[in-house]
């Protein structure tokens, strides 16, 4: 940054009008937070309950040992003062530099000025003292059940990504710089920004991460040729055009979490995993969730089993003419999908004849990341919430995964695109990533409750359909991917439940990446790979300790293993039959409804 730069009267001139327009803006901004919904800080990850429940912990800790407390806070004085003093005697000496700089390598300062300039270098040493300060005070809390421990770290761990210079104006040598080369524009773009995310979200905040322009869902996106040939008021089943001569006899039902929409699987041709899947000679039926809005209020996890996964398998069978299908379920509807195999199981119907699961948590017992949010304050909010609109507004939950990876999915958006005034970039999974869904009212308690607090699935004793099950109930061939680095569904807690299933024939996979990268990872790109074990499924630490690492997408594994249940080849089917009539082309209506509060 320069220090001797002085601005022509032209450029002042700029700069005052940029800031007359910010104050413009400014009440702007003042009358769309207005319109902010009635606050319920118990759902607001993160939000002052949250953060009072986490933290008090350390604060009785602080009322029952204060000796602690002050001798943590005498060692945190001492290095903020010998951090200033040191800055003191550089300047003193007429070196416009800071002293040496022992500070841990992290990309959010990456701006040379962090290490050159004594102002930002003095600022970001003394953020890091701080955060070493507050993770020293936390880990010596005595006393703390090994939930509660992880749940307080969590939020300090927000707290201290919250408070982070670079997340303010005046600490944030990019976004000055950035606003003294435009005159103060930079500044106006971004406010501009601000207040229209804001409107957008009738005065919640929630940052943009994609260009909203820059895609449309059935023209650049979710372009593979199909058609919906049947539809209720839950889903719309599309059946994919084929795109070879013959294909397998037994077809592909797959289930996308209707907690973000199914074309996740066919961004673009290039990695959708719904065209490679047809390209190796499947008919392939895709179910796109119906975007619920509060006359869905009473739709719960028994009207997803009925009407959305029992009445999709039935409705391809009758099309395709087969008795048996295979069946795919991705992170929730993987295991909303081994309910319905329960029931079916308890029934004594066998319509499925193997099943795929992606990123599938079954077994809540160490749910990972997520655990901080699955206990009493914060499910009781969404309680609280859900009555009073009748359906989760995907704004709950876009906020609550964002804060999973705050700096990835919050703030470094926010910085780009509120402090240096940048348009949001065109990047397809982001976009898909903004497109939320709301969720049923009684679905979603009955999702929290039951299966991720209650753990009843796991357990054996959840009531579903007028069933009892539980995962010794799903007995067919089953092929489980997790992803090694899922921040959503942890592959150790995938393997615990896939291990509990009642299915003598089980495969595994963990995938390198995450919850989306892992599992939409095409082969033409050779980008990560995979790890495999046929050994026995007893512990996840052994298993990945003698497992085989594998070059490359898991994708022809997995079509390996789905030929030899998918029968014989045979002419490749037209899309629905005389009783299945084409409803609308490929994506569907359902992708681009935007539901009524």
């Amino acid at each position: 940054m320069a220090t001797d730069a002085t601005p022509s009267p032209e450029n002042l001139e700029k700069m005052k009008a940029n800031l007359a327009k910010i104050e413009a803006l400014t009440q702007r901004l003042i009358q769309a937070m207005a319109q902010k919904r009635l606050p319920n800080p118990a759902v607001e990850a993160p939000g002052i309950g949250l953060f009072a429940h986490a933290v008090g912990a350390y604060w009785r800790e602080a009322i029952e040992n204060p000796g602690r407390l002050i001798e943590q806070q005498a060692t945190l004085w001492g290095k903020a003062l010998k951090n200033y003093v040191e800055l003191q005697q550089a300047l003193a000496k007429g070196r416009f530099e800071p002293p040496e700089d022992d500070t841990p390598e992290d990309r959010r300062f990456s701006n040379p000025l962090w290490k050159t300039h004594p102002y930002f270098n003095f600022v970001k040493r003394q953020y890091f003292q701080n955060v070493a300060a507050m993770e020293e005070a936390i880990n010596s809390i005595e006393g703390l059940q090994p939930h509660e421990r992880k749940r307080v770290q969590h939020f300090a761990r927000q707290l201290m990504d919250m408070m982070a210079p670079t997340n303010f104006l005046a600490t944030n040598p990019d976004a000055l710089e950035r606003a003294l080369e435009t005159e103060g524009e930079s500044l106006v773009r971004g406010l501009e920004n601000l207040v229209r995310d804001i409107e957008e979200n009738r005065g919640d905040l929630l940052v943009r991460l994609a260009d909203p322009e820059a895609f449309r869902v059935g023209e650049n996106i979710a372009t593979t040729e199909g058609a919906v040939v049947y539809r209720n008021r839950m889903m719309e089943l599309i059946q994919y055009s084929p795109r070879t001569e013959q294909v397998h006899e037994t077809p592909i039902v797959l289930f996308p979490p209707w907690i973000n929409k199914f074309y996740i699987l066919d961004l673009k041709p290039a990695n959708s995993l719904i065209r490679w899947i047809v390209d190796q000679g499947y008919t392939l039926f895709v179910v796109s969730w119906k975007n619920p809005d509060k006359t869905y209020a009473d739709v719960g996890l028994d009207t997803y089993v009925e009407e959305g996964f029992l009445t999709a398998i039935e409705e391809a069978r009758r099309i395709c003419k087969v008795e048996q299908v295979n069946a795919v379920g991705y992170c929730i509807a993987g295991t909303v999908l081994t309910l319905a195999l329960g029931v079916l199981a308890k029934r004594g119907q066998k319509p499925v004849r193997s099943a795929t699961f992606f990123t599938t948590l079954t077994d809540f017992s160490d749910p990972g990341d997520v655990a901080v949010f699955l206990d009493d304050d914060f499910i009781d909010g969404i309680e609280e919430q859900v009555r009073r609109d009748g359906y989760l507004d995907k704004y709950f939950m876009a906020r609550t995964f964002s804060f999973l990876r705050s700096n990835d999915l919050v703030y470094q958006p926010a910085i780009r695109n509120y402090m240096l005034g940048e348009k949001p970039p065109a990047f397809d999974l982001l976009f898909w990533n903004s497109d939320g869904t709301n969720l049923p009212a009684r679905m979603a308690v009955e999702y929290l409750r039951w299966i991720c607090q209650d753990n009843q699935l796991a357990e054996g004793r959840i009531r579903i359909c007028g069933e009892t099950i539980g995962l010794k109930d799903v007995t067919l061939p089953m092929f489980a991917v997790a992803c090694e680095s899922d921040h959503i569904a942890p592959w150790k807690g995938c393997f615990k439940g896939a291990r509990m299933y009642g299915s003598r024939s089980k495969t595994f996979v963990v995938s390198q990446s995450g919850h989306i990268a892992g599992i939409v990872n095409p082969p033409n790109r050779n980008k990560y790979g995979h790890y495999t074990n046929d050994g026995p499924m007893r512990d996840p630490d052994e298993w990945m300790a003698s497992a085989t690492f594998n070059e490359g997408s898991w994708w022809p594994r997995w079509e390996a293993w789905l030929k030899r249940r998918s029968g014989k080849m045979i002419p490749a089917r037209e899309v629905g039959d005389s009783d299945h009539p084409p409803l609308a082309p490929a994506p569907g209506t359902y992708v681009v409804e935007s539901p009524s509060s």
